[in-house]
């Protein structure tokens, strides 16, 4: 028997680029309105600006709509007692960064979520309550208070979106 080699053709990168260039590339655009503001972003950079300028506390009453939770879940989720949050929304102040970032992130996943999800919000809703082995078996909604464990119920539904253990 004769060795057999086979002899690929090396990589064309400008082939590779011309066809690249082709495709449209969609820029995912994330919104938040609340206290009569727009809040917008695309990238990360600029939700870094959004985090450091701070959101409103009402949207944090945006939040507990969008997860179907009372308020005073959302606010425990966040660290903020409920005295602080009543005399801050009257006042119209913004949160700290880091409340706004776990807000924006939370505000996010729901987003993603509900792509996931095809739009179906209480298959959605369900999915949040229940535990969830690749969560280490606790419930995607008891993740929403560090960014890591809102990471994680990302990474989760992502699992979910391509067919593996969610």
């Amino acid at each position: 028997m004769g060795k057999v080699t086979r002899r690929t053709k090396p990589f064309d990168t400008k082939r590779s680029v011309q066809k690249a260039s082709g495709y449209a590339v969609n820029i995912r655009k994330f919104l938040l309105s609340s206290d009569g503001k727009e809040y917008k972003w695309s990238n990360k950079l600029e939700r870094v600006n959004v985090i450091r300028a701070g959101i409103p506390y009402d949207s944090i009453e945006l939040i507990s709509k969008r997860l179907n939770n009372p308020i005073k879940s959302v606010l425990a989720i966040v660290g903020i007692p409920q005295t602080t949050y009543n005399k801050k929304k009257s006042e119209h102040l913004l949160l700290d960064s880091r409340n706004s970032e776990l807000v924006i992130l939370i505000n996010e996943l729901i987003d993603y979520g509900l792509e996931v999800f095809n739009n179906e919000e209480e298959k959605f809703q369900r999915w949040l309550k229940k535990p969830n082995l690749s969560i280490g078996g606790s419930s995607p909604e008891n993740m929403l208070d560090t960014i890591t464990g809102i990471n994680e119920v990302k990474f989760s539904l992502n699992r979910l979106e391509f067919g593996n253990l969610a």
